[in-house]
């Protein structure tokens, strides 16, 4: 057998293991399927029920009285963009998506975050497959995905998840390392209990860098989902994908400035609600 005949192919290992995860937990995959459709039908039940009139102004309301005039007029600008563009129904099935994925990737990353901070051999254990995760394609965590839970909105959750965990899990680590360790030593001082430590002193000053961290989720995300309408996820990556296929500028292009007033609307009033919560915890 020569050089050229030698070949390594990483799918022939996978797909055995993919079968056999399909035969043996697949009551546990539709189950997890149910709940994640769930959730998401319930985000998405909330953000269409209501007119789109109604819905922007009740967001730019509650945006003026949580955090400022500012993030209330850019919610105005950017859901009125995505209304005027024709792409509300899109838009609030990609906002629905990316929430839950968010929320979701935040719930796992963030502990993980402060136990790879407090635990080196952790930290030093998982730094390589981090690596990993963040140098993968994105639309590689797909194939699995589809693989396991099939076609549409499940299978883009899952994967956009597992590739928003990396920048999250980082910068929560780098974030609690950063603290100083001079305001730790004056709440053990003063007798405070962990929890009130981690509430009280850690989160406040690791706040700016979990704030990119943050960031980078919902931008990675937002990437992810682009790709998702692949698969079927629907939302705006459907039409992005729509216009693509049937060589239409413009609804791509609108597609995709949607996107981004998705991703700046989510960004800033998500930096927007943990600043000011984060003062009042402080205050």
């Amino acid at each position: 057998m020569s050089l050229t005949e030698l070949q390594f192919s990483p799918g022939a290992l996978l797909a055995p293991g993919i079968d056999w995860l399909n035969a043996n937990f697949h009551p546990l995959f539709a189950f997890i399927s149910r709940v994640i459709d769930a959730v998401l039908g319930g985000f998405e039940a909330v953000l269409l029920a209501l007119p789109a009139y109604a819905v922007i102004a009740t967001v730019a309301v509650l945006a003026f009285l949580l955090i400022n005039a500012r993030a209330a007029i850019l919610a105005v600008l950017m859901l009125g963009f995505c209304l005027l563009s024709g792409l509300w129904i899109a838009s609030m099935q990609t906002i629905a998506l990316v929430s839950v994925s968010v929320l979701l990737s935040v719930a796992i990353a963030f502990p993980l975050g402060i136990v790879a901070a407090r635990a080196k051999r952790f930290d030093d254990a998982v730094s390589p497959l981090l690596n990993v995760m963040q140098t993968v394609p994105p639309w590689v965590y797909l194939i699995p995905a589809v693989m396991i839970f099939s076609l549409g909105k499940v299978p883009a959750i899952i994967a956009t998840i597992v590739y928003g965990i990396p920048p999250m899990m980082r910068l929560t680590t780098l974030a609690f390392k950063q603290i100083p360790k001079d305001l730790l030593e004056l709440g053990q001082a003063m007798g405070a209990a962990p929890r009130v430590i981690l509430l009280k002193i850690e989160i406040p000053a690791a706040t700016p860098t979990l704030l990119v961290g943050l960031n980078q989720c919902i931008l990675l995300s937002l990437a992810m989902v682009v790709l998702a309408g692949l698969v079927g996820a629907g939302g705006l990556g459907a039409e992005v994908t729509r216009g693509l296929t049937r060589m239409e500028m413009g609804l791509g292009l609108r597609a995709g400035l949607a996107i981004v007033a998705v991703a700046l609307l989510l960004d800033r009033l998500s930096r927007g609600a943990l600043q000011r919560n984060t003062l009042r915890q402080a205050a």
